[in-house]
C-alpha cells in the first residue's frame, strides 16, 4: 500500500501539485484516485467495507500523501476522525448505516468542534441542541471545518442539558442544507485546494438517533471527541513528517546543483551542518510517529505518544521548511519551486488538532497521571 501510494504521488501528484495549489483548485481527480485506493476506508473495519489498516501503515500512507501535497492528507484526515468516532462509539445500527458509504468515499466526513470563541478551550463551546419530540434542534456557529462544504456527514459537538454531546449530522454536499449554511470560506496562508469553512446552524433539525452512541452517551461527547483526536494528531504528525521530508529532499538536491566559490554549497560547513540537523530531526520525528502508531495499535491510551509526535513533528516541519528556504536563497522565495509552498503549509501543523501549547498540556497531564498510577 505504501509503495503504491508513493509511486502514484511521484507520478501524478508532485508534478501537478504546485499548479493546483496556486490556483486554489480542489484536486477532484486526485480525490477520485484516493477513493480507488480505498483510502477513505483506511481505518474502517473490513466488515463495513474498509481496509482496516493498522495505524502505522495508515500513518506511513499519510506521510507519502503529504510528501507530494499536504492538502491530500487533509482530505483524508477529518474524514478518518469521523469514521473513528463512529467505529468507537456508534451503535451497531449507526455503524451499518454510515461506515460503508464512508469507506468508499461516497460520503465524506467533516469534523465540527471549533467555534469562533471556542478553539483550544473546547469545553466552552456555545453551539446548542435542544430536544423537540423525536428531533433535536441545533443552533450555533462552527469554524475551521475542513471538507465542510463537500462533506455528506458531520461529527458535531453541541451543548445539551446533559453536557456536551456528539451528533452525526447528515447533509447534502453544497453551500446549504436545511438549517445549515456555509457562511464563510476561510482564505488561508497555505493548505490550498481544500475548503476550510465556517458553518452556521439555524434551527437545523436532526432525528433523535443522530446522537452518536444513542441516548446513553448524552453529555459524554467531549470525551469521545477528544479521544478520537488521538488519531487526528497521529495524522498531523505524519503529515508534518511528509512535508519535512519533501523540504529536506529539495534542499539536498539543490545543495548539489548550486555552486558558490567554485564548489557545491553542501561543501560549505554552514550548509552541511544545516542538512545534518534537518536529517536528524526528521529521523527523530519518524520514530515518534512510529511510537504513537504502535501504542494506538496495541490498544493503549496514546494521548502522550500522539501529543509528543504531533508537537515535535510539527515544530520540525516548520524548522526544516525554513532551513530549506534559506539553503535555496532567493529561489526559495519564488513560486517557481515548491519550497515556498512547504513554508506556507508547515505552520498549519502547529495549529491543527491542538496547538503546540495544548500538546504540552496533554503530554504533561498524561505523564503525571501515568507516574502516579505506576508509583501509587
Amino acid at each position: 500500500m505504501v509503495a503504491t501510494v508513493r509511486e502514484w504521488v511521484a507520478r501524478d501528484v508532485t508534478p501537478n501539485a504546485s499548479a493546483l495549489e496556486q490556483a486554489d483548485e480542489f484536486p477532484a481527480e486526485m480525490v477520485e484516485q484516493l477513493k480507488a485506493f480505498g483510502l477513505f476506508g483506511s481505518k474502517i473495519d473490513p466488515t463495513h467495507g474498509g481496509l482496516g489498516l493498522d495505524t502505522l501503515t495508515y500513518a506511513r500512507v499519510v506521510e507519502e500523501l503529504a510528501y507530494g501535497w499536504m492538502t491530500l492528507s487533509g482530505v483524508v484526515n477529518t474524514h478518518t476522525i469521523v469514521a473513528t468516532l463512529i467505529e468507537r462509539q456508534g451503535t451497531a445500527e449507526q455503524k451499518d448505516r454510515w461506515l460503508p458509504k464512508m469507506a468508499t468515499g461516497e460520503w465524506r466526513g467533516a469534523f465540527s468542534l471549533s467555534e469562533p470563541d471556542a478553539g483550544s478551550d473546547a469545553a466552552s463551546l456555545r453551539c446548542r441542541a435542544e430536544r423537540d419530540g423525536d428531533e433535536w434542534v441545533i443552533n450555533g456557529t462552527k469554524t475551521w471545518v475542513t471538507n465542510g462544504e463537500r462533506a455528506s456527514i458531520l461529527a458535531l459537538a453541541a451543548r445539551t442539558p446533559e453536557g456536551i454531546t456528539c451528533f452525526i449530522v447528515e447533509k447534502e454536499p453544497g453551500p446549504s442544507h436545511g438549517g445549515i449554511t456555509v457562511s464563510r470560506n476561510i482564505d488561508k496562508l497555505g493548505y490550498k485546494g481544500i475548503e476550510t469553512v465556517e458553518m452556521s446552524y439555524v434551527d437545523h433539525r436532526v432525528p433523535a438517533d443522530a446522537v452518536l452512541g444513542g441516548d446513553d452517551r448524552l453529555g459524554r461527547g467531549l470525551g469521545d471527541v477528544l479521544g478520537a483526536l488521538e488519531m487526528g494528531r497521529i495524522n498531523i504528525a505524519a503529515r508534518a513528517l511528509g512535508v519535512a521530508r519533501a523540504a529536506f529532499d529539495a534542499a539536498m538536491a539543490y545543495s548539489f546543483e548550486r555552486e558558490t566559490f567554485g564548489r557545491p554549497i553542501n561543501q560549505h560547513q554552514a550548509i552541511a551542518f544545516k542538512l545534518a540537523d534537518m536529517a536528524t530531526k526528521i529521523e527523530a520525528s519518524r520514530l515518534l510517529v512510529r511510537s504513537a502508531a504502535e501504542a494506538a495499535d496495541a490498544g493503549r491510551r496514546a494521548d502522550v505518544e500522539a501529543g509528543m509526535a504531533k508537537l515535535y513533528c510539527s515544530e520540525t516541519a516548520l524548522e526544516v521548511a525554513t532551513e530549506a528556504m534559506r539553503i535555496h536563497g532567493g529561489m526559495g522565495y519564488v513560486k517557481d519551486l515548491p519550497i515556498e509552498r512547504y513554508y506556507r503549509d508547515a505552520p498549519l501543523m502547529l495549529l491543527g488538532e491542538g496547538t503546540s501549547e495544548i500538546q504540552r498540556m496533554v503530554i504533561a497531564r498524561g505523564l503525571l497521571s501515568r507516574w502516579q498510577a505506576e508509583h501509587s
